[in-house]
């Protein structure tokens, strides 16, 4: 190895660890955590709808053929459905599989456990909710009415007021575990808008939506205030402002929940009695 090469191999690995030193140091050090996650959510909704937009055009034959905000709001559920599966994987393994929120651990109170990768997490969700709610309010109401709006908002700041406090991100967590329900929902909306309302797919897509909205939105909800109830003893010692959204928020989407789940099962009833 000549000279001028070992000089070129030791210059890059001195740039690789200059750039590692400022991503631990810097970019992921836990009180940058909050802002590095919800900067980083938002760059991948920009991401994300960039590369719905260029998939779609190549390989969706109706993609074309769509009216303009027809192709914002396919691009746009590109971004809700990315981040739907991304923070429904991480919440489950943080409520189901991940030791950091269990009973069994007497470190300290659950309601005020969090880590630097709950805590990022968090903070992508932050990040997405920033940016679809702009998208909604921008081009209000194409993209959805007043109640995506209040959905959005109320979800917004306790996901950050968890984030930011450290406060009840396990129950955080559990709500947006129903977040699953998101691709299905958008796959009826991709199916209804490439005309094939009519298909079987979209009838097995609309019983999928019926057992995933019933579990993640309805029994899943009763089930976080079930264990809000065991461990009141913890929930009343948070600040006043987190103890309000732990009651609050959940109460106004499982409201929205059933509300929505109502038109779900008309809906699918209605599909049923056309097909026989």
């Amino acid at each position: 190895m000549t000279a001028g090469r070992k000089q070129t191999v030791m210059a890059i690995k001195s740039y690789q660890n200059q750039a590692q030193m400022l991503v631990k140091n810097y970019l992921l050090a836990d009180p940058f955590i909050p802002y590095t996650s919800i900067l980083g959510g938002i760059l991948a909704c920009k991401v994300a709808y960039e590369l719905t937009q260029l998939i779609s055009s190549f390989y969706i034959k109706t993609y074309p053929g769509l009216t303009k905000i027809q192709r914002v709001e396919w691009n746009n559920r590109g971004i809700s459905t990315i981040h739907a599966i991304f923070v429904s994987a991480l919440s489950l393994y943080f409520v189901f599989w991940s030791d950091l929120f269990s009973d069994q651990l007497l470190a300290d109170l659950v309601i005020f456990r969090s880590s630097p990768l709950s805590t990022f997490g968090l903070g992508v969700s932050v990040g997405y909710f920033l940016s679809d709610l702009g998208m909604i309010l921008w081009l209000y109401p194409s993209l959805g009415g007043i109640e995506y709006v209040i959905h959005h908002s109320f979800s917004g700041i306790a996901v950050a007021y968890s984030m930011f406090t450290g406060e009840a991100q396990l129950y955080t967590y559990m709500i947006l575990i129903s977040e699953v329900t998101t691709p299905v929902i958008n796959m009826r909306w991709y199916l209804d808008t490439a005309g094939l309302k009519r298909s079987s797919v979209y009838l097995i897509n609309g019983v999928v939506i019926f057992f995933v909205w019933l579990i993640a939105r309805v029994l899943l909800f009763g089930y976080m205030f079930y264990h809000v109830y065991l461990h009141y003893n913890q929930v009343i010692k948070m600040h006043t402002f987190g103890y309000v959204l732990v009651f609050g928020v959940p109460s106004l989407l499982a409201t929205m929940n059933l509300m929505w789940f109502g038109k779900i099962i008309k809906g699918l009833v209605k599909t049923l009695a056309k097909r026989q």
